[in-house]
């Protein structure tokens, strides 16, 4: 069975894009029920070489049923990072989050009528194209607990304050989503298997018996992504402006390690610079201390040929007492 390859972002905005999937997949990830998904999409029109691509950050306003049974509402955010260098992308991107007044909830107004908000708990999602430096587990959940500072025992209950200042975060690592399927999750996420990827990389390769009853309307959606030529027209342009971008970072790269060579010339020129600088320094030091001999030299000669001439020889009669030519 064929389906749109969803580590293209255009295939996977339109996997979310379906409210029942979108819900059935975060919840999955999350390992919590999700009542209510609301999108927040965020486009960004980027361009490059005359070609335009739009990047969807997928935001949701969710509604989580807990496992004491009541509900939560929190800021879900799903982002995909084709390098290690995204990692700056996603700082300022969350930082933008927190400090977003919009991602908060009305708790109501106080004794003077001003609105008392909460923020909304922010719990990040990231699906990496990439590996981690040390980590090679498929999915991995970064989950808070508090602990007293003292007794190190771990606290029940939450606070909004903390909630408001610190986040869950969830990273599915793609490379290592390969052939294993413990659980229903890694059956899940095996729809981004780059594996099962054929010789036109925008279609996957899977079998249904793979994929249970309840996880057909994934597949499906899937399949839906590979039968639109929009899809299909979207992720060729990926493709050209990856290219491009991997070929501007080579190019950067190649500059880079020019300016490195040209770096090491400059310093290897400073330092032949600095030698001769020096042995200048040490010639002309030792011709000063030639000069200076020669002057005092001259000084005893003279001195010499006074006390001569005042016993009353002739110059003549002094240069030969002295050596002097003549």
């Amino acid at each position: 069975m064929m389906i749109a390859n969803p580590i293209y972002d255009v295939v996977f905005k339109y996997l979310m894009d379906d409210d029942k999937v979108a819900r059935f997949i975060v919840s999955r990830i999350l390992g919590k029920e999700v009542l209510s998904l609301v999108a927040r999409p965020q486009e960004v029109v980027g361009h490059l070489a005359q070609k335009s691509l739009t990047v969807y950050r997928l935001d949701y306003a969710a509604n989580l049923r807990l496992e004491d049974g009541s509900e939560k509402l929190v800021l879900i955010e799903i982002q995909k990072a084709k390098y290690h260098t995204d990692i700056m992308r996603f700082r300022k991107y969350l930082g933008e989050q927190y400090a977003n007044a919009a991602n908060s909830k009305m708790l109501g107004e106080d004794s003077l009528g001003r609105e008392i908000q909460e923020p909304l708990p922010i719990v990040s999602i990231y699906f990496l194209g990439h590996r981690l430096d040390t980590l090679t587990n498929p999915v991995i959940a970064v989950e808070r607990n508090y602990r007293d500072g003292i007794t190190g025992e771990i606290l029940k209950g939450r606070d909004r304050f903390i909630e408001g200042l610190t986040h869950d975060s969830f990273i599915i690592q793609i490379p290592f989503l390969t052939q294993r399927r413990r659980s229903d999750l890694e059956t899940l996420l095996s729809i981004f298997d780059q594996a099962n990827r054929s010789s036109d990389y925008h279609i996957l390769n899977v079998r249904p018996e793979d994929f249970p009853e309840k996880f057909q309307s994934v597949i499906r959606r899937l399949q839906l992504a590979h039968s639109e030529e929009d899809v299909a027209a979207v992720m060729r342009l990926e493709d050209d402006v990856l290219e491009e971008l991997q070929e501007n970072e080579r190019a950067l790269e190649r500059s880079k390690a020019k300016l490195v060579a040209q770096e090491l010339a400059l310093q290897e020129n400073q330092k032949v610079l600095e030698d001769n600088r020096k042995k200048i320094e040490e010639d002309q030091k030792v011709i000063q201390e030639k000069d200076q001999a020669l002057a005092k030299k001259d000084l005893v000669l003279e001195r010499a040929k006074e006390v001569l001439r005042a016993k009353g020889l002739s110059p003549d009669e002094i240069d030969r007492m002295l050596g002097s030519p003549g």
